[in-house]
C-alpha cells in the first residue's frame, strides 16, 4: 500500500484543555494541516485518546460509546508547564509532552519506569486517508490479543492485519486474517498490563515490533486506512484487572444459555442430502446417539436445508428445500421430542436466483457501486465447496435490508428453530468506495457526524455486529423472557453484545492444528471471546485419526464450547463432503462415550465459569502465567506460546498430547508467591501422584485413557449427572423432552496429602436455572481443611437470589487413593457412601 506519512507537530493547548485541569487538549500549528489531539481520563484506569483532523474524521459508528467520565473518590492531581503536563490518577501516573509530537507516558505512580510510552517525534501520524500510530516496544513483555490470531499466543515481533476473511483450510500458525476484528492489543509484564484499544471497524495493521529502524529503534505501529483515531489505553496490574476493565468498557460477556455448553454436534453433510432425504438422515444421526449413549445437547444445522430444489440450486436464506425438509415444523418437533435443540446456519448475502433479491434491489438494501449507480456484485459461495455465483452483500445500514434480515430470523424461530447461526459474516467486500444506505435507526446518531459514506470510512466489520444486533434482537422479541443465542463466525468488539458464542472457523485436521487451537483459544478468552471453541477433529481436511480423534475430545471437553463439526471435502466429493461421528472407529466408540460423559458431568463447573465470566469476564480458558504473574518461568518463550497447557478455571491444568504415537506429556506447574504456602497439584489420572510447584514434569498420558489433567490441591470442581439433564425453571420444549433431571451434586476436592497445616480453602460456584435472560444467580461455597486423619468440610448456600436447584445433599469425592475421613466443620451429619466407578471414595454432606 501507498505510504504518505505527515507528522504535525508545533501544538498549542487549545482553550478546551487550558480550562479542564485533568485532560489535554491541543491543537497542531495552522500553517500546517491542522490536527487536533486530546488525552483525558476516564477512569481511574481508562484512559481515552483522539487524533483527528477534517479530512481524518473519528470513527463514525465506533464499537464502543464514549463513556461518562467518573472519577468519584479518585485522588486526581496535575502539575506541568507550557508543553508538558502530568496528571496523577490514582495510582498510574500519565505524562503528555508536546515539545514535538505529542508523547503519552504512562506508569505507577512513585516510579520512573514506563509501563507505556509513545514514540517521540513519530509518534501521531497522517497516512494518506487514515493514520499511523506509533508506540515503544518492550521486546521481552508478552503480547497478546487481536481477538484470534495466528499461533503462538504470545504476538511480539510479529505482524496482522486488522480485518477478517473466511480463511477455509487455514494454517493455524501462518494464516493472517483469520476471521475476528478486535483492534484490542494488551502488553503484559510482571510490571503490570496496558491495552491499547481502537473503536474503529475499518482495516488496518498491527506491527508489534516486527518492524525495526536504525533511527527509530524498537517500536510497535498500529496503521488505519481511514480516518482518525479514537483509542483507549487501560492500566493494569495483571491481565485479569485489564480484561475486567476492557470489559467494562465494551460489555461483559452476555449470559449463554446451560444447554450450550453441552455436545453441539453437526456436519454439512446432513442437511444436503436429498436421498435419503436431508430429515431421514438426521433422524438417522438422533437415533444412533441414542443407540450409542451419547448425550447431546444441540445440532448445528448448515445451510444446506436452504439451498433450492430446482436449478440453479443455490443457497437461499430464510428459504426451506421442502424436499430435504417437507415438513421443518413437524421435524423440528420430534428433534427437540429428543431433548436437542437446533441452530440454524444463516449467511449475509444473497445469489441474483434469491427470490427476494430484487425485493432488495429496489429498496435499497445492498451496497451501492458509485461507479455505476448500481448495487455491489461479487462472487459468493452458492453451495459445495469451491462454488460460487454472483451476488450481493446485505448492507446492514440500510433500514429494509435490517427489518428483512429479521423478519426471516423471527420466520425460523417461529418455526421452532431455537438458535442463530451468524455465518461468513467477514464482509470481504472487494471496494472501499462502495455506498451504504444508511437510514438504519441503529446509525441514525452516526449519520449526523457527517462523515463521508463509503465501506472504507465506516468499516467493513460495523456489518457483522448489526447482523449480530438484527438476529440477537429478533429471536429476544419472540422470546423476550429468554436469553437469545447467536453463534457467530467473525466479531467486533461490538458484536458480542449480541452473540454469545464464536468459534474459531474453517480448521483443518491435523495435529498441529490441534495444538494450535489453544493459542487461539486464550487469545479469543483475553479478547472477550469467552464462550469460545474449535471444531472437533478439524472442519476441512482428512478424516482423524482414531488417536487423533480421541485426543481432541479429551481436549475438547476443557473448552468452554464443545462441538464436532466439519466438512470434509474431496476432489470427487466437494459438493456433500463426508462427516466426523463419534461411533465413526468402533474401537475407540467407548472411549469417546465415556469422554463426552465426563464434559456433561463437569458441566456444573463449566456452567459456572460461564457465569463467572458474565459477572467479571475472567475467560474460563486462561493462559498458564494467569493469576501466577510472579512466577518468573511464565514469562518464558515456552510458556507464553499457550499452545501446550492452559488452565481450565482456577483447579484444572489442562495438558495435552500433540504427535502419534507419544504417551507422555511435558508441563509445567506455576506456583502462587503470597503469604500462604503453595500446596502443588496433583495427577488426576494414574498414577494419582502429588507434585510440588515451581516445576516442570513429565506426565504419563496413554492415548486411550486421557490427557494429562492435573488439579489445583485447594482446587474444587462441582460435579453433576454425567448425561444431559434439565433444569427447574426451563420450560422449553426441547428441555421438556430430557429425561433427567439436575438433581445431583457432588465436589471433587483436592486436600493435601497430609496436613494443610490449619489452611483452609475455599472454592465458591454459581447456578441459575440456565435460561432465564434475567439470571437468578445463586452461589455455593464449598470449604476444606485437612489433618493427617481426616478432611474437614463446610459448605454454605447463598440463594438470596431465589434460584433453588433440584439437588438437596452435596457428596463430597476425595482423590484417588484418598482415604481419609470426611466431617463437617460444624456437625453436620456426613455419612459414607462408598467408592464410584473410578475407585475414589465418597461422603454424603446432608443437606
Amino acid at each position: 500500500m501507498p505510504q504518505k506519512e505527515f507528522v504535525p507537530k508545533t501544538y498549542q493547548e487549545s482553550p478546551t484543555g487550558a480550562q479542564d485541569s485533568s485532560s489535554v487538549h491541543l491543537r497542531s500549528s495552522p500553517d500546517e494541516r491542522s490536527f487536533d489531539f486530546s488525552f483525558e481520563p476516564i477512569r481511574e484506569n481508562l484512559f481515552r485518546v483522539t487524533f483527528s483532523s477534517q479530512d481524518h474524521p473519528l470513527p463514525p459508528f465506533p464499537s464502543v460509546t464514549k463513556p461518562a467520565t467518573n472519577l468519584d473518590g479518585v485522588q486526581v492531581s496535575t502539575s506541568g508547564g507550557s508543553n508538558q503536563k502530568t496528571i496523577e490518577v490514582g495510582d498510574v501516573t500519565a505524562s503528555v509532552d508536546w515539545s514535538n509530537t505529542p508523547v503519552v507516558s504512562l506508569s505507577w505512580k512513585g516510579t520512573e519506569k514506563h509501563l507505556y510510552r509513545d514514540l517521540p517525534l513519530r509518534s501521531y501520524v497522517a497516512d494518506s486517508t487514515g493514520i499511523a500510530h506509533y508506540t515503544e516496544h518492550d521486546r521481552d513483555c508478552l503480547h497478546v490479543g487481536l481477538g484470534e490470531k495466528r499461533a503462538p499466543m504470545d504476538l511480539t515481533g510479529r505482524h496482522f492485519q486488522l480485518s477478517a476473511t473466511d480463511s477455509f483450510g487455514y494454517d493455524v500458525y501462518n494464516t493472517d486474517p483469520l476471521y475476528k476484528h478486535i483492534p484490542l492489543l494488551i502488553k503484559a509484564s510482571p510490571d503490570g498490563c496496558v491495552a491499547i484499544f481502537s473503536t474503529t471497524h475499518g482495516r488496518g495493521t498491527w506491527s508489534v515490533g516486527s518492524e525495526v529502524d536504525g533511527l527509530w529503534g524498537h517500536f510497535k505501529v498500529y496503521r488505519q486506512d481511514y480516518g482518525g483515531l479514537e483509542q483507549y489505553l487501560i492500566v493494569g496490574k495483571t491481565l485479569k484487572d485489564v480484561v475486567r476493565s476492557y470489559a467494562e468498557l465494551v460489555g461483559l460477556p452476555i449470559l449463554v444459555p446451560r444447554w450450550a455448553y453441552g455436545y453441539i454436534s453437526g456436519g454439512y453433510k446432513y442437511t444436503m442430502l436429498d436421498d435419503p432425504p436431508a430429515h431421514e438422515a438426521l433422524m438417522e444421526f438422533a437415533d444412533k446417539l441414542e443407540e450409542h449413549g451419547i448425550p447431546c445437547s444441540a445440532h448445528q444445522m448448515s445451510s444446506g436445508y436452504s439451498i433450492a430444489e430446482t436449478e440453479p440450486k443455490v443457497r437461499n436464506v430464510f428459504t426451506w428445500n421442502k424436499h430435504r425438509f417437507p415438513n421443518p415444523e413437524e421435524w423440528i418437533a420430534k428433534y427437540h421430542g429428543r431433548g436437542i435443540r437446533l441452530l440454524s446456519n444463516i449467511k449475509p448475502f444473497l445469489l441474483a436466483s434469491h427470490p427476494d433479491f430484487q425485493k432488495l434491489i429496489d429498496s435499497n438494501g445492498f451496497f451501492k457501486d458509485p461507479a455505476s449507480n448500481k448495487p455491489g456484485y461479487m462472487r459468493l459461495w452458492s453451495a459445495g465447496g469451491a462454488t460460487g455465483g454472483d451476488g450481493c452483500h446485505i448492507d446492514f445500514s440500510s433500514a429494509v435490508a435490517f427489518k428483512w434480515w429479521y423478519d426471516g430470523v423471527q420466520s425460523l424461530k417461529r418455526a421452532g428453530i431455537d438458535a442463530m447461526w451468524n455465518d461468513n459474516n467477514e464482509y470481504t467486500l472487494p471496494d472501499d468506495d462502495w455506498k451504504l444506505a444508511l437510514d438504519e435507526p441503529t446509525v441514525s446518531e452516526a449519520v449526523k457526524k457527517g462523515v463521508e459514506n463509503s465501506v472504507g470510512q465506516w468499516g467493513r466489520a460495523m456489518h457483522t455486529e448489526l447482523m449480530g444486533k438484527a438476529s440477537h434482537d429478533a429471536l429476544l422479541n419472540i422470546e423476550p423472557n429468554h436469553r437469545p443465542f447467536v453463534l457467530t463466525r467473525s466479531a467486533t468488539a461490538g458484536t458480542m453484545r449480541y452473540a454469545a458464542s464464536t468459534w474459531s472457523g474453517d480448521n483443518v485436521t491435523s495435529w498441529e492444528g490441534m495444538k494450535g487451537a489453544n493459542a487461539l483459544s486464550l487469545s479469543a478468552g483475553i479478547s472477550l471471546l469467552q464462550c469460545c471453541g474449535h471444531d472437533i477433529g478439524g472442519f476441512e481436511g482428512p478424516q482423524p485419526s482414531p488417536e487423533l480423534l480421541l485426543r481432541w475430545i479429551q481436549l475438547g471437553i476443557h473448552s468452554p464450547r464443545f462441538a464436532i463439526n466439519c466438512f470434509k471435502t474431496s476432489p470427487g466429493n466437494s459438493s456433500v463432503g463426508d462427516v466426523i461421528e463419534p461411533w465413526m472407529y468402533p474401537e475407540i466408540t467407548s472411549l469417546v462415550r465415556d469422554t463426552i460423559k465426563r464434559r456433561y458431568e463437569i458441566l456444573p463447573y463449566i456452567y459456572s465459569l460461564g457465569l463467572e465470566s458474565h459477572l467479571t469476564a475472567s475467560p474460563p480458558q486462561r493462559w498458564v502465567g494467569w493469576g501466577y504473574e510472579s512466577d518468573p518461568e511464565v514469562w518464558t518463550k515456552a510458556l507464553k506460546s499457550g499452545d501446550e497447557q492452559f488452565w481450565f478455571g482456577d483447579t484444572i491444568m489442562v495438558g495435552g498430547v500433540y504427535e502419534p504415537g507419544v504417551n507422555v506429556a511435558k508441563l509445567y506447574l506455576p506456583r502462587k508467591a503470597n503469604d500462604k504456602f503453595d500446596f502443588g497439584y496433583v495427577n488426576m489420572n494414574e498414577p494419582y501422584n502429588y507434585l510440588a510447584s515451581g516445576q516442570w514434569v513429565e506426565v504419563p498420558s496413554e492415548w486411550r485413557k486421557s490427557i494429562p489433567l492435573l488439579a489445583r490441591i485447594g482446587g474444587a470442581i462441582p460435579v453433576g449427572k454425567p448425561v444431559h439433564t434439565r433444569v427447574p425453571g426451563d420450560d422449553t420444549p426441547a428441555s421438556v423432552a430430557v429425561k433427567e433431571v439436575d438433581d445431583y451434586r457432588g465436589v471433587e476436592i483436592f486436600p493435601p496429602r497430609g496436613s494443610s497445616h490449619g489452611q483452609v480453602f475455599s472454592t465458591t460456584w454459581f447456578e441459575d436455572d440456565g435460561i432465564s435472560l434475567e439470571a437468578r444467580i445463586s452461589e455455593y461455597t464449598i470449604t476444606y481443611s485437612s489433618t493427617e486423619e481426616k478432611v474437614i468440610v463446610g459448605f454454605s448456600r447463598d440463594e438470596k437470589s431465589g434460584f433453588v436447584p433440584a439437588w438437596k445433599d452435596l457428596d463430597i469425592v476425595l482423590h484417588n487413593g484418598d482415604e481419609r475421613r470426611v466431617v463437617s466443620d460444624i456437625g453436620k451429619t456426613v455419612e459414607y457412601k462408598g467408592k464410584d466407578s473410578r475407585g475414589r471414595v465418597v461422603y454424603t454432606l446432608k443437606n
